[in-house]
């Protein structure tokens, strides 16, 4: 018996340890249907917030790394097209009645990331 519980373990721990990086693997940013997280950032889980209003939700989720932000502004003006997305401003994306804000800060030496989209209706563009 004592044989087995070291191998349920470790087999329980495989599996566990597969579902997380199937996860990380996806590539999006949580809360977003099709907003992919660059490479070389990681989501910070406890800062994700989603609210569905009558205008339409609200998510706020946010990611660290060591990328600059000319890197990430890069990145995602030449990904968002793509996915339907139009350059308004700096760092902010228009898509049906949706506006997609990044906003850039340090932290311990690495770039917080914030992805802000709420609805675009009655705001001045």
């Amino acid at each position: 018996m004592n044989r087995i519980t070291p191998l349920i373990f470790c087999l329980a721990l495989s599996i566990t340890t597969g579902a997380f990086q199937a996860r990380a693997a996806d590539g999006f940013v949580s809360g977003f249907e099709d907003l992919p997280l660059m490479d070389g950032l990681t989501q910070v889980a406890q800062e994700s917030v989603l609210f569905d209003t009558p205008q339409g939700r609200i998510v706020q989720a946010s990611a660290v790394g060591t990328a600059t932000q000319a890197s990430v502004v890069s990145f995602y003006d030449s990904t968002l097209p793509q996915l339907g997305w139009t350059w308004s401003a700096a760092a902010t994306y228009q898509r049906e009645g949706e506006t997609l804000r990044l906003e850039f800060s340090m932290t311990d030496q690495q770039l917080l990331v914030k992805f802000l989209s709420e609805p675009s209706s009655g705001r001045s563009q």
